[in-house]
């Protein structure tokens, strides 16, 4: 009984590893490979320059004054200082495939096109990207920049009552009053035409002091300085700040206008995304190249054969203008903006 009994424990065990190396061989041989095709996205670089300019309070006195025109109005402006653009190949997930093959029945080729990125990848979190923006101006600032007492002296003529001549008496008195901007301006323009006359008599040595050497070049910048300082009061100044960002742009294979607003430009907030309509609108364009028809020669046609899917990237012409301007023009190969083929991939490579 007990030999019986091992006999049958024996029996049953051959026959499930029979089974299991039955369902793996199965496994094995059948398999199905799933890709995408390739897609291309174009990412921007963008580096901008805000100027904020800010009117001299005596702007409008500098050509009576000075002789110059001035600016009299304060502005805020964005211009891009600095473009690239990158093209990045990534998976298509609106054309994706599936096909079933055996072991060792994949082409060579097709495995190259694979790891050219044609094989679908897993979705991966990168992390959100941060957008800046210029800070808040503080605002002008021309404090200490003034050459003369904000306060000036005028006479006015007061009457006064005279016991003795049974009349009125003129008397003069003197009254501090607020100058005008006009006379500040008159004094500041003065001390500019002085500050020059200086710094020719220095180099020109028409002085009573003796300059010479580093003593020089030091009187001579700053009188420089301070003619730059009190210029300011007229022709203003300004202040500059950088912002770099990036931009994707991805080309649509169904979209009949090859345009697309890659960012916009405001002066308030420097570089927006295309969404955020305060600002001047980037445009791309993409001009894709025409396609000559392919050779085909006559071979007798494989109804068994295996056939994958792949793409030839189209090359176009990519511009990119605000208004008219144009800022960069330069050639990509784009995949999607190009032709969808087919390739047998049932070649045995290996047994």
């Amino acid at each position: 009984m007990r030999k019986l009994t091992q006999g049958i424990a024996i029996a049953a065990l051959l026959f499930g590893s029979a089974a299991v190396s039955a369902q793996q061989k199965s496994t094995e041989d059948l398999g199905f490979l799933t890709y995408c095709l390739p897609a291309t996205s174009i990412v921007m670089d963008v580096e901008a320059q805000q100027e904020t300019f800010y009117a001299g309070p005596y702007a409008k006195y500098a050509e009576k004054y000075l002789g110059i025109k001035a600016r009299q109005k304060d502005a805020t402006t964005v211009t891009v200082t600095s473009l690239s653009m990158t093209p990045y190949v990534e998976a298509d997930q609106s054309r994706r495939y599936s096909i079933q093959v055996k072991k060792g029945d994949i082409d060579a080729t097709f495995l190259k096109l694979s790891s050219a990125g044609l094989v679908s990848f897993a979705d991966a979190n990168f992390g959100e990207g941060t957008m800046w923006r210029f800070p808040k101006s503080g605002g002008a600032d021309f404090s200490g920049k003034g050459i003369s007492s904000n306060l000036t002296s005028e006479y006015t003529t007061l009457y006064k009552s005279d016991e003795h001549s049974n009349g009125t008496v003129a008397v003069q008195q003197s009254v501090i009053v607020e100058k005008t901007p006009e006379k500040k301006a008159a004094e500041t323009a003065e001390m500019i035409l002085k500050l020059r006359k200086q710094r020719l008599q220095i180099v020109t040595g028409d002085t009573d002091a003796t300059y010479s050497g580093a003593a020089m070049g030091a009187a001579i910048a700053e009188l420089t300085r301070l003619e730059q300082e009190y210029m300011t009061l007229f022709t203003g100044y300004s202040e500059f700040k950088t912002q770099k960002m990036k931009f994707e742009v991805v080309p649509q294979s169904d979209k009949e206008n090859q345009m697309y607003i890659a960012f916009r430009l405001s002066d308030t907030a420097g570089l927006v995304p295309a969404e955020n309509l305060s600002g001047k609108p980037v445009v791309m364009e993409i001009v894709p190249q025409n396609f000559s028809e392919p050779v085909v020669e006559a071979a007798e046609k494989d109804k068994k054969a295996v056939l994958a899917h792949y793409r030839i990237p189209a090359m176009c012409q990519v511009k990119v203008l605000i208004g008219q301007e144009l800022l960069m023009q330069t050639r990509i190969p784009i995949y999607q903006l190009g032709q969808e083929c087919v390739l047998p991939v049932n070649t045995i490579i290996s047994k």
